[in-house]
């Protein structure tokens, strides 16, 4: 019985198949045909007009203590996520003591506070998927949290008992120096941060806050008095801005950010601290560093940048597209049509409030070592006497023009614009007069400041590599030239 229902179940399978099919051949046969266009080359393809960019709505408040605060509602997700920066920074550290920032802001965090240790406040942040952390980079301290909205007042709450009331507890000390320690025995395994490590010495100095680097010796000299003495000298309200985006209301998140931290008192040891001067160390020489085991070298060449409110920063900025990136000058040249590069670059650098730096080269088998460094040098000089072409001009331009709507991807990313433009003592529309500038700028700007910002007289040139695979040797860049070798074997604690 159960066979002979099987087989009439199939035979109405089959018959139902059928006639699906000749129904859709009905169909098919009833249709136009549909004329084959060829697809159209990619500069014939037509695209709307760039929609204007506006920044999100936020609101900005200062409490009486001096604390800035942005607020920026995005109800998106039910998720909260806020930033502090804190005018401090390595380069205010002494010399002797150099990873006193860096440690003051890793135990800040987790060394826990007077009220919560870091096991509990771990472990609570963790029950809740959410986050608080903080640090001390080159030129700033900052604090962070994220949370989902239900959970905003307890992570808020330790949030600034993180940043009040910080415990720095020896045995974090400890573990934070040992991590530190393993830093240094390992800081020589790859050549690529040799080389970068050593150029920033050799453009800046090696003294300088902005290329010292931590030593056994240096992490030796601090104890957990100086983290105290660091945190009290800059973590005060007058130095902190805070921005805070996500699902809230901004009249109950003020009320918040007030309640929290409007009682925290500004500091008589509050001061504004000078900014390190800067010069640029070495000039017009080669150095060396050998690496017997490679195959390749690591070359960097450059000289001292400058910052981003220089008024030539935007034809700079095009100056870099048309060097850079794919159908940039030294792709094409260098490494496409010459074969001399596995990676190559050249960009004037710039920083907010102290001088960047002009640095090219890359990677490139030994062999080629000295046909690349004439090859980078050859490029420079060229974009620096001959115009640009129209079409390398709008290619650069059109690049920027269509990326500068990724600026605004979500409101976090525009906060953190904002604060970092407040930090530093920037026009909030900074970013909006550098699209205007672009706009305007010609073949003759490009040519003009390449001229006067890039100076082949001054280029330090740095090669990590195999003195013997180099062939021909770096001698062979020039008569009489000199090439210095750098030392750089880790200082063993006294």
């Amino acid at each position: 019985m159960l066979s002979h229902q099987k087989k009439i179940t199939r035979s109405k399978l089959f018959l139902i198949a059928f006639l699906v099919i000749v129904i859709l051949l009905y169909i098919l046969g009833r249709m136009p045909a549909i004329a084959i266009t060829p697809p159209k080359h990619y500069t014939e393809l037509e695209f709307p007009p760039l929609p204007k960019l506006e920044l999100p709505e936020y609101t900005r408040f200062k409490l009486e203590n001096g604390i800035v605060v942005y607020l920026m509602e995005d109800h998106e997700l039910p998720l909260i996520g806020g930033r502090a920066l804190f005018r401090t920074g390595s380069r205010f550290e002494p010399e002797n003591q150099v990873g006193l920032a860096n440690l003051t802001g890793t135990v800040m965090r987790t060394g826990g506070t007077t009220q919560h240790s870091s096991e509990y406040i771990n472990q609570l942040l963790e029950q809740k998927a959410a986050a608080v952390e903080t640090g001390i980079g080159g030129t700033a301290g900052s604090a962070r949290f994220s949370c989902l909205t239900e959970d905003l007042a307890k992570v808020f709450e330790l949030f600034t008992e993180v940043i009040r009331e910080p415990v720095f507890t020896e045995e974090k000390l400890d573990l934070a120096k040992q991590q530190w320690q393993g830093n240094i025995a390992r800081r020589n395994d790859d050549p690529g941060s040799i080389a970068s490590r050593e150029f920033q010495k050799l453009i800046y100095g090696r003294e300088s806050p902005y290329a010292r680097t931590v030593e056994y010796e240096t992490l030796n000299n601090i104890s957990q008095e100086d983290l105290i003495d660091f945190y009290t000298k800059y973590f005060h309200p007058e130095n902190m801005i805070l921005g805070i985006v996500g699902d809230f209301n901004t009249k109950q998140m003020r009320s918040l950010v007030t309640e929290k931290l409007g009682d925290w008192q500004p500091s008589r040891q509050a001061l504004k601290f000078p900014l390190p001067k800067v010069t640029q160390a070495e000039v017009g020489n080669i150095f060396f560093v050998e690496q017997p085991q490679l195959n390749q070298s690591y070359i960097q060449m450059g000289h001292l940048g400058g910052k981003l409110d220089n008024p030539d920063y935007t034809a700079l900025s095009v100056m870099n597209s048309i060097l850079n990136g794919l159908g940039g000058r030294l792709l094409n040249n260098i490494r496409s049509r010459q074969g001399l590069a596995y990676s190559v670059s050249a960009y004037w650098s710039a920083n907010y409030d102290y001088p960047g730096v002009f640095v090219a080269g890359g990677q490139t088998r030994s062999d080629a070592t000295v046909a690349f460094i004439q090859s980078i040098n050859e490029e420079i000089e060229l974009i620096r006497t001959q115009p640009i072409t129209q079409e390398e001009l709008k290619r650069a331009k059109d690049s920027a023009l269509n990326s500068f709507i990724f600026n605004f991807q979500d409101p976090a990313q525009t906060l953190s614009r904002l604060m970092r433009y407040e930090y530093y003592d920037y026009p909030q529309d900074f970013i909006f007069r550098y699209r205007q500038e672009l706009e305007k700028i010609t073949v003759a700007d490009v040519q003009r400041v390449a001229q006067k910002y890039l100076q082949p007289e001054k280029m330090v040139t740095l090669v990590v590599g195999n003195k013997e695979a180099i062939q021909p040797p770096l001698s062979t860049l020039g008569d009489g030239i000199e090439i210095t070798s750098i030392d750089i074997t880790i200082p063993e604690p006294s």
